[in-house]
């Protein structure tokens, strides 16, 4: 296992409609451990394989730390689910409001609105297709990593001089960044 780089905005990658897996083997399960890693170190608790530059869809989520309530120097506990190929195929009408960050955006927060319950078939570690019917934090996750895959950031459901904002602020940051490397 290893963490990876993560891409960050505005790489072009993260707008990449990323592709189908085939069949879950070894490759994807050794992906998979090291989005786990990656997303943990972040610390994260959503991680598409785009943003560590593989343009498939493959999703890790664990919504459980800032669910269970754990004390403070208590180990958090873990529920890692890992999605292959996942897709809604419902949704509520019901709409719930999150206050949604980004890996790939570091510490820019906004809030999004976003069904508040879906349900999402996908294919487990073991290449099975489940389904999983998803509410409160766990669905706005599912979405945001799910949008994603389809080359969809949650900046794009925010106000476009928001987003604008955003994008010129990462820009600029971007070509200070290849200035420092030069």
């Amino acid at each position: 296992m290893s963490i990876r780089p993560l891409v960050i905005i505005p790489d072009s990658r993260l707008r990449l409609i990323s592709d189908p897996i085939v069949r879950v083997d070894a490759r994807v399960r050794a992906i998979v451990e090291d989005m786990f890693e990656t997303m943990y170190d972040a610390p994260g608790i959503g991680l598409a394989a785009i943003q560590v530059g593989i343009p498939e869809r493959i999703v890790t989520v664990d919504v459980a730390e800032r669910e269970d309530g754990s004390a403070e120097g208590e180990e958090p506990k873990k529920n890692p689910l890992a999605l292959i190929n996942p897709e809604i195929i419902s949704s509520s009408e019901e709409i719930s409001v999150y206050s949604e960050g980004c890996l790939s955006i570091p510490e820019y927060y906004a809030d999004v609105e976003r069904p508040a319950r879906v349900k999402v078939r996908y294919m487990d570690l073991n290449g099975e297709t489940q389904e999983i019917d998803a509410d409160d934090l766990l669905a706005t996750c599912v979405q945001h990593e799910i949008d994603h895959l389809n080359g969809v950031l949650f900046i794009d459901h925010i106000s476009k001089l928001k987003r604008d904002r955003v994008m010129t602020k990462f820009t600029k940051l971007a070509k200070q960044k290849e200035r420092d490397e030069a």
